[in-house]
């Protein structure tokens, strides 16, 4: 029994790490209409920015603290400068964005010398429940996963600005007529995707460690999730995350890891071949 209690724990705060990726990428692909194949090493890029500032001397909550504002201050950058040029043609936005990440992957490699580096967690030890162990860090993670999402919930549902969100997802040929600039309005929306990648790659680094390819798995994980929950509300992709995060640590306690990712994938695109809109979408995959 306890052991399944175990793995149940195990499984939630995956899964919450996975949803805190793909919240910032079914953003940016349910409003811009592409897929930012940079969301990876955004999640890097947050993981190193907290690296940075431990290894500086400042307390590693600093540092997490500073990855979401750093990495949306990049996102907001490159948008205007790259990513913003390819809107029109979202086949190259992706390639645009997939070359982007492999720049910062690669300087991220050079920085760190292709070492596997450690941050220490700002709240360590465990929750002893009777004969059951939690660690504390990974309660942590699901907590603020639960904030971040209901935070983002009321600022696109109860918020002026995420009425112009909406308006500009639903008709950007009727919201641009009305006065709302959809520009502006991509700007910050890719930038807050980005952040939301940078918080998650700092909360994540003391339990994987920084090392140069620790945003590709979730990429991944995160692109399927999209496709599964689907693209055009808030909700999709947060259901696609639940339950691709389920699955992908789930399986491993059953079968081995490697054959628990291929499984994923294969059912994962199975589901898409017969439901291409998603779980809950408002627009096809």
């Amino acid at each position: 029994m306890e052991t399944w209690i175990t793995a149940f724990f195990e499984i939630i705060s995956f899964g919450a790490i996975v949803v805190l990726v793909v919240l910032g990428l079914g953003i940016i692909a349910s409003m811009m209409g592409i897929f930012n194949f940079a969301q990876g090493e955004f999640v890097l890029l947050g993981a190193y920015v907290t690296y940075l500032t431990y290894s500086i001397g400042l307390p590693v909550a600093v540092g997490m603290l500073a990855a979401p504002i750093v990495v949306g201050a990049l996102g907001f950058a490159l948008e205007r400068l790259v990513v913003r040029r390819f809107y029109a043609a979202p086949i190259v936005a992706m390639l645009g964005t997939y070359a982007l990440g492999l720049i910062i992957r690669e300087l991220v490699r050079g920085l760190i010398g292709g070492l596997y580096l450690s941050v220490p967690e700002p709240l360590g030890g465990s929750i002893t429940i009777g004969p059951l162990h939690f660690a504390v860090w990974r309660c942590v993670i699901v907590i603020i996963t639960l904030l971040v999402m209901a935070l983002c919930y009321l600022l696109l549902a109860r918020t002026s600005f995420g009425l112009r969100v909406r308006a500009s997802l639903e008709n950007p040929s009727l919201a641009r007529a009305s006065g709302i600039s959809s520009r502006k309005i991509y700007s910050i929306t890719f930038a807050f995707g980005a952040a939301l990648a940078g918080l998650a790659g700092a909360l994540i680094v003391p339990v994987f460690s920084l090392f140069a390819d620790l945003g590709i798995r979730f990429l991944i994980q995160g692109f399927v999730a999209v496709m599964v929950g689907g693209v055009g509300s808030f909700a999709g992709p947060v259901a696609g995350a639940s339950v691709i995060g389920t699955l992908s640590a789930a399986l491993p306690w059953v079968i081995t890891p490697v054959v628990a990712d291929v499984l994923v994938f294969v059912l994962a695109i199975v589901f898409v071949k017969f439901r291409p809109r998603g779980l809950i979408s408002g627009r096809g995959v």
